[in-house]
């Protein structure tokens, strides 16, 4: 029985770690409730589970303090501060258990963690990924922006197909048992200065953009919540409670 559920919840601006282990708490919930299903009943071919019992979905938008973290195929030295360095720039490091390499996250970035089981919906982790993109790509398209993917490269970015290519949203998931976490970050009104102290996602010869830069006006972080929720929604056949 497939859940298109999704519970969207909004934990404004909080701490990487915490919202680390509120995402942790999420995704083994879920994930365990997975293996009770299937070790209570074996499957019957053709249904996702022997029982009624559903698996729950969750969508969170956030903003995070000055944050570096970085995934598990991503490499130390891409981190360009020492302790100093980052006790200077008011941020901390994380190495995380996500795919990519080094990221930051700031306030005026939008992030969004989909803890969703892709049973009930599609379990292609590829298609997922680019399903995500193509929420960020609308969500552009709405402010005006043209934005599209980089060959061989995971994220979002703007003249994708020339020598300006500049990344304005970058992703990194886990994904276990076809349960994801981690997700997206999208640059709206963040200071890009940040981005100078890391080789972002492991590319030295590309820039990083936001939609303040690029549209030349702060915008507002809640609305481009809202059409990205609504997209993803869209995108993914969700019933949003």
């Amino acid at each position: 029985m497939k859940n298109k559920k999704v519970i969207v919840q909004d934990w404004g601006l909080i701490d990487y770690k915490e919202a680390w282990a509120k995402q942790e708490k999420l995704f083994s919930g879920t994930t365990n409730l997975k293996i009770e299903i299937r070790n209570r009943q074996p499957a019957i071919a053709g249904e996702q589970y022997a029982d009624d019992t559903i698996t729950p979905n969750y969508l969170i938008f956030c903003e995070h303090p000055h944050v570096y973290t970085l995934g598990n195929s991503g490499k130390p030295e891409h981190l360009l501060l020492d302790e100093k360095g980052l006790q200077e720039n008011d941020a901390v490091y994380y190495h995380i258990n996500r795919g990519g390499d080094i990221t930051y996250h700031g306030p005026g970035q939008l992030v969004s963690y989909p803890i969703l089981d892709l049973d009930n919906f599609f379990t292609d982790i590829h298609l997922y990924l680019r399903t995500l993109e193509e929420a960020v790509i609308l969500t552009l398209a709405d402010y005006g922006l043209k934005a599209g993917r980089y060959p061989g490269y995971t994220g979002v970015w703007l003249d994708a197909d020339n020598e300006r290519a500049r990344k304005i949203s970058a992703m990194g998931v886990r994904c276990s048992r076809w349960v994801t976490m981690h997700g997206l970050a999208f640059n709206v009104n963040n200071d890009l200065g940040y981005f100078k102290n890391i080789i972002p996602c492991g590319i030295d010869d590309k820039a990083v953009t936001s939609m303040k830069q690029e549209l030349g006006r702060t915008i507002d972080i809640k609305q481009v919540q809202n059409l990205l929720q609504q997209h993803i929604a869209e995108l993914f056949g969700m019933e949003i409670l």
